[in-house]
């Protein structure tokens, strides 16, 4: 159990946050003191003690409470600044088993917030975990979890078009990678060496990419649908580096592999590529055919759902004269989206197809 040899406000701060108490909750029914009295001391911190008949109360307090409590204590002291002079945990600062199980709700909450494009609070949670503890602190199941965190991490810096570099999606998968590959857990190692192809291709280097998706489609470490997903983005990196015949047929097998598997999002998906695919081998009819089907089929219910989409449908629409006014209309509408998203990737990509445009490469 913690001991506190002097009681500042900062020690008197965290108790009442392990508690889960509000200020007049914790001063009144905890203390006997006036609320404006806690809350001078949470102001002043570490330079202001409490008068000797409260220190006994809090000490108290604290030998009282739960253990649960006492390891949140310990904690909220670490989070701001490391363990006060006057604080004496017997334990050493690795992770209780609460925390784990905290942990493990955060990275399933963080996992939400980046499906919806919440991409500061999803970030500011992970760095709460990355940074509590440090690796060498860890056991398996902490170096897990903190694995788990910095794909995470890099899903989200993806998305946000931020691939290579320090603090990159790159950065992150790899470290993901390697903590993945030491704890020998082959299906995670394979769904981050999917991630880093995904960023390969995202940065321009589809003929890598390609290669490492056809290697990891029929990859068994893998689950049915990463690999059908693995043999969709090996038509994806083809049709971008020119090769859209090729990439249609591909794309078809994984279309069929997916409806196997009753994954209609990621089947919606695929009509939207194929659609790509087919536009730009000309066929503009197959393409507004399967542009048509990936709306009927799919859902919007995001930003980055419905700026995929639209960005593909708005594309098309530029490769016909007769319907470029509604493709520049959409494109425009697009672009606003993705700029207040935070999508920086898909709003250079549309960027790209606009400047293309307007030199009269999207209509050749």
């Amino acid at each position: 159990m913690p001991t506190v040899r002097v009681w500042t406000g900062r020690e008197t701060r965290a108790l009442r946050h392990a508690l889960r108490q509000s200020v007049r909750v914790f001063a009144q029914n905890e203390l006997g003191v006036a609320v404006r009295t806690v809350s001078k001391w949470e102001h002043l911190g570490a330079a202001t003690q409490p008068r000797p008949d409260t220190q006994a109360i809090l000490d108290t307090t604290l030998q009282r409470a739960s253990p649960e409590v006492q390891a949140r204590f310990e904690l909220f002291l670490r989070e701001t600044g490391g363990p006060a002079a006057g604080v004496d945990p017997v334990r050493a600062p690795c992770p209780q088993a609460w925390e784990y199980e905290t942990w493990t709700d955060d990275l399933e909450r963080a996992a939400v917030l980046l499906s919806r494009q919440k991409f500061p609070a999803a970030t500011n949670l992970l760095h709460r975990w990355l940074t509590r503890f440090p690796c060498t602190q860890l056991d398996d199941q902490g170096r897990y979890l903190h694995a788990r965190s910095l794909v995470l991490l890099g899903d989200a810096q993806r998305d946000q078009g931020v691939l290579l570099g320090p603090a990159s999606a790159g950065w992150a998968y790899d470290r993901a990678l390697s903590m993945f590959a030491d704890l020998d857990v082959p299906r995670r190692v394979a769904q981050v060496e999917l991630a880093l192809a995904v960023v390969a291709e995202m940065h321009g280097d589809l003929q890598k990419a390609a290669r490492r998706y056809e290697q990891l489609a029929g990859d068994q470490r893998l689950s049915s649908r990463d690999r059908a997903r693995a043999l969709l983005w090996v038509g994806t990196a083809l049709s971008k580096d020119g090769d859209h015949d090729h990439a249609v047929q591909v794309m078809t097998a994984a279309t069929h592999q997916l409806e196997n598997l009753d994954e209609g999002e990621d089947w919606s998906v695929a009509q939207q590529k194929i659609a790509l695919a087919h536009r730009g081998a000309g066929r503009q009819d197959q393409a507004q055919h399967f542009i048509d089907l990936a709306h009927s089929s799919g859902t919007d219910d995001t930003p980055m759902q419905r700026v995929r989409l639209a960005t593909a449908h708005a594309h098309i629409l530029l490769s016909d004269r007769a319907t470029c006014d509604h493709g520049l209309a959409m494109l425009h509408d697009t672009a606003r989206l993705a700029l207040s998203s935070g999508l920086s990737h898909q709003t250079r990509a549309i960027t790209a197809i606009r400047r293309r445009f307007e030199t009269g490469a999207v209509t050749e």
